[in-house]
Order: structure tokens, then C-alpha cells, then sequence
């Protein structure tokens, strides 16, 4: 039996979709998480709102941001 490992994303997080954005961007960063994702472009500052399933099936790779072991703890 395979499990499937879901990603766990956080507020602030920079991932790399797929499909490139019409301004020619890839990278988003995570503004909100839950039953959707709102997410801003890098490139051009464009907000848009995917449902879970879409972003998943959308999500390449996290490039950066909140989720990086390397940042130091907030608070």
C-alpha cells in the first residue's frame, strides 16, 4: 500500500506552479491556506483564490518562504 504524502504549507511560503502565469511567472506566495489557497505572483502582484484540489494538482515545488528550515523561529 502506498501513502500519499500531502504538503503541508504555511503563510508566507513561495512555491513554483506548473503552469506559468500570463505575465510570464511562475512563483507564488502563499497569503491564505485552508479549503482554498490565495495566492500573490511574484512577478506582477496579481491575487488569485484555487481550491485545494487545483493548487495540489497545480503545486510544483516550494522554492522558499515560511516552510524553509533555515529561517529562524517568529515569536
Amino acid at each position: 500500500m502506498v501513502k500519499t504524502v500531502i504538503p503541508k504549507f504555511q503563510v508566507g511560503d513561495v512555491v513554483e506552479m506548473k503552469k506559468t502565469h500570463p505575465c510570464g511567472g511562475r512563483e507564488w506566495e502563499v497569503l491564505r491556506t485552508g479549503v482554498d489557497f490565495r495566492l500573490r505572483c511574484r512577478s506582477c502582484g496579481r491575487v488569485v483564490l484555487l481550491p485545494r484540489p487545483k493548487f495540489l494538482k497545480g503545486f510544483k515545488r516550494r522554492t522558499g518562504g515560511a516552510g524553509e528550515a533555515g529561517d529562524p523561529p517568529s515569536g
